[in-house]
């Protein structure tokens, strides 16, 4: 169970801060949420606490992880779906696992495939997103900028 003023991750949206835990009453049932404040946007989320982890909902990972996370940068992709179709629809289900090793994929792959082609209008903005994501994630685990956090991400795909 997280406390109020831990910062996690949410899929699609990243960091937020849980802001309180509040008990409220769906058709006659008691049921505690987290309301989750997303740093970027300031969206705020209610997010029942029995499904926090069902929809994704972790803390940031450890300074250690984000190894991991340039690992899987530096990795070969096993295949890059050639219909940009299948291809985005396997990339949304990726972000939305809320993993940071499935976004990194969908961002190494998205990064390889543009040097090759131009890619569709959906792909470019899930590139930017899915950079950001990483990025801000590893900001927040090694305590740098979001800048210095790219610059990583851009060594790594070098």
């Amino acid at each position: 169970m997280y406390k109020i003023g831990n910062t996690v991750v949410y899929p699609s949206h990243g960091l937020g801060i849980i802001e309180s835990i509040e008990e409220k009453n769906l058709m006659g049932t008691k049921q505690k949420f987290y309301i989750l404040k997303i740093m970027e946007k300031g969206a705020r989320i209610m997010i029942p606490c029995d499904n926090a982890e069902k929809v994704g909902l972790r803390e940031v990972i450890p300074s250690n992880d984000v190894r991991k996370v340039v690992k899987v940068l530096k990795e070969k992709p096993k295949t890059i779906l050639p219909n940009w179709n299948k291809r985005y629809r396997e990339s949304v289900e990726k972000i939305k696992s809320g993993s940071i090793y499935e976004v990194a994929a969908v961002f190494r792959n998205l990064s390889l495939l543009s040097k090759d082609k131009e890619l569709s209008f959906g792909e470019k903005k899930m590139l930017c997103e899915t950079k950001h994501l990483i990025s801000s994630e590893i900001s927040r685990a090694k305590g740098i900028t979001e800048q210095q956090a790219e610059k990583i991400l851009d060594t790594a795909l070098k």
